[in-house]
């Protein structure tokens, strides 16, 4: 288990890292002329914006305290990205294809929530308290669910025919 100033600094560098990386989806949801990137971006950005207010809030009450808190709301909302990414993909629709910036841009997030899921875990891991196991291991959860969107976005962008192929449920009738 870290020491209250590693996990102090922990917290520290996760809020860093949540505003940074909410400012990165709002400039590419600003940038991308695809509908698709855009609703995604916002999203991921509001998902983000409520990891740092968790965060921030933890953060203040660790200092204060000096220890995790009695309690902490866990109640995170989960995100929404891979339905949106379904609803707008699986509507039948044209969407605009996206172009280099939007795939450069994915894959920096893709990276940037790869990391996201090994620090929460990280933080999860240790740590002996039941709450702050729980409340490391949602955001970690959260961060996942971003990644396979993401991951999920980059293949709809590069291998279009590959991404519908995979997605698409074939029935066989036995006939």
């Amino acid at each position: 288990m870290k020491g209250k100033g590693g996990r102090l600094n922990s917290l520290e560098v996760a809020l860093e890292n949540e505003k940074r990386e909410r400012e990165f989806y709002i400039e590419n949801a600003r940038r991308t002329k695809n509908p698709l990137g855009r609703a995604m971006f916002e999203q991921i950005a509001d998902d983000e914006l409520e990891h740092y207010e968790r965060l921030k809030e933890l953060h203040g009450r660790w200092k204060k305290e000096k220890k995790w808190p009695d309690t902490v709301r866990l109640a995170v909302r989960k995100s929404t990205v891979r339905d949106l990414f379904n609803k707008t993909v699986g509507g039948g629709g044209d969407v605009p294809p996206g172009d280099d910036d939007d795939v450069k841009a994915i894959r920096i997030a893709i990276d940037f929530e790869a990391r996201g899921i090994q620090h929460y875990a990280d933080l999860r891991d240790g740590s002996s308290d039941t709450n702050e196991r729980a409340f490391f291991d949602l955001l970690s959860s959260m961060e996942r669910e971003h990644y396979l969107s993401l991951k999920d976005s980059e293949e709809f962008l590069t291998d279009p025919v590959s991404w519908y192929r995979r997605t698409e449920s074939p029935v066989l009738d036995g006939a």
